[in-house]
């Protein structure tokens, strides 16, 4: 028996589930010293969609963010999640700025970096975990878990023994759409727990309403870590809560060593948030709910307000059964991906297109050839010939790792983004959303000269006696 670490998501994938990643700095400050305090495995804080979305829509910048959270959290170990070679965008980057993306994280106040790809292609994440290594952070292998002809614990075995010979420190099973039920839990943690040597870590989400029960059968097989979030940001598409797994751990050889009564105290405070976000609407009640249908079509909530959102866009409400049950057919059109970003909006865009079109492929967006042409890397399974040639036409799919064909990009991007550059980290910002950046590095300008005014005007108001 032993103890069972707990790592919070309520920083991150919490809100980045319930509530389009909204959670600001300003939202955090207060408890920081307080989460801190409880004795976390991490903090996940940092990564997955809060770039994007603190300089697209809060006007943050995601590196001072980052550096905050440190300076209050000097304890507790910072966690972010990295999209391999997509780092926290959508498409592929050079290695050069990979590695310099890893380097500036692990300066700024990252301690562990969780690197996954979205096709299970590790060449995808080989850079990310190395570069994590050379700094000193702690290299997090993941595979995404998904269920199809081409998976099977067996195939997850092989996975995490070839993370771990790629030198990760510790194995993620990251379970995005909630599918991974109690008892396959159970039969994979036993067989990584004989094949691996470093630590396992389970995440998943509450979308299918078997969370809780999938971590504690994950537990009993010897599951090292699980991921939970405080309860008034837990459930529906987030994280199972951390209060009662805390409470039912509680004197078994399993206990977290976790203070129910700290936990409270700091779940007071994000439900003020939570209430907030409801009243406003920047979380729908849709996303609270169970769906058992997430073991069915594979949709995890993050995917399933996009598909809502298409089509809506489109007038074409109505037609989300028909696009639900288009989903699995074009994820087996292009190889059985699991569905997580980016691959989980390719898929459903696709399904979408084919719905509203009434004819499946007549429209193909780039992404969607990129996914059959290998542009992400190797899909698990082969693609149908009759699809490669519906899709490509004559073209010829690659083979290789997708960025050995990207030249380096760094010192071009420092060029283009000099203007704009304050700090450092300035041009991974640039390198990553180049027109979200400059409209955020705008601002910022002009903050900048709305202070300096107004100091320049008080400076001028004083008159010495």
């Amino acid at each position: 028996m032993k103890h069972v670490k707990i790592t919070e998501t309520v920083l991150r994938d919490a809100h980045q589930s319930l509530a389009a990643t909204r959670m600001t700095l300003e939202d955090m400050l207060p408890v920081l010293g307080k989460l801190d305090a409880v004795g976390y495995n991490a903090l996940e804080c940092w990564g997955g969609a809060t770039f994007d979305a603190a300089i697209r829509f809060m006007n943050e910048d995601p590196w001072e963010r980052l550096r905050r959270i440190k300076d209050a959290c000097p304890k507790t170990p910072l966690q972010m999640l990295l999209r391999g070679q997509n780092l926290l965008g959508y498409k592929h980057y050079a290695d050069d700025v990979v590695e310099y993306f890893v380097e500036r994280s692990v300066a700024n106040g990252i301690n562990i970096i969780r690197i996954f790809d979205a096709l299970n292609d590790f060449r995808n994440i080989e850079k990310a975990l190395n570069a994590t290594k050379r700094e000193g952070g702690h290299a997090q292998g993941c595979f995404s878990y998904t269920t199809s002809p081409f998976h099977s614990i067996d195939q997850f075995v092989r996975d995490s023994k070839r993370l771990e010979d790629m030198g990760a420190d510790s194995i993620c099973i990251k379970d995005m759409a909630g599918l991974l039920l109690p008892y396959d839990a159970f039969e994979l943690v036993k067989a990584l727990k004989e094949t691996v040597k470093i630590p396992i870590e389970l995440h998943t989400h509450y979308t299918s309403g078997v969370g809780s029960m999938t971590y504690l059968k994950a537990i009993e097989a010897g599951c090292d870590i699980v991921d939970t979030a405080l309860s008034p940001l837990a459930l529906g598409t987030s994280q199972p809560p951390t209060e009662p797994l805390v409470a039912t751990l509680h004197g078994t050889g399993y206990d977290t060593g976790l203070d129910l009564d700290k936990l409270t105290e700091i779940s007071e405070h994000f439900r003020g948030i939570r209430e907030r976000w409801i009243a406003s609407g920047l979380i729908d009640t849709k996303m609270l709910g169970v769906d058992v249908n997430a073991l069915k079509y594979q949709v995890p909530g993050g995917m399933l307000s996009n598909l809502v959102s298409q089509l809506k866009q489109a007038g074409k409400l109505d037609q989300l059964d028909d696009v639900l049950q288009e989903v699995p057919r074009v994820r087996k059109d292009f190889g059985y991906p699991p569905l997580v970003t980016p691959s989980s909006q390719i898929v459903g865009t696709q399904a979408v297109m084919n719905v509203i079109a009434g004819e499946r492929y007549k429209m193909v967006p780039k992404e969607s050839k990129g996914v059959v042409k290998g542009e992400y890397g190797q899909t698990p399974a082969p693609i149908d010939p009759d699809i490669l040639k519906k899709i490509l036409g004559d073209e010829q799919p690659i083979t290789c790792r997708p960025a050995d064909l990207l030249a380096p990009e760094l010192e071009n991007t420092r060029i283009a983004a000099a203007e704009w550059i304050e700090q450092e980290e300035d041009v991974l910002t640039y390198a990553m959303f180049p027109q979200v950046a400059e409209k955020f590095f705008q601002w910022r300008r002009s903050q900048r000269h709305l202070v300096d005014e107004t100091i320049g005007s008080v400076d001028g108001a004083y008159q010495p006696a």
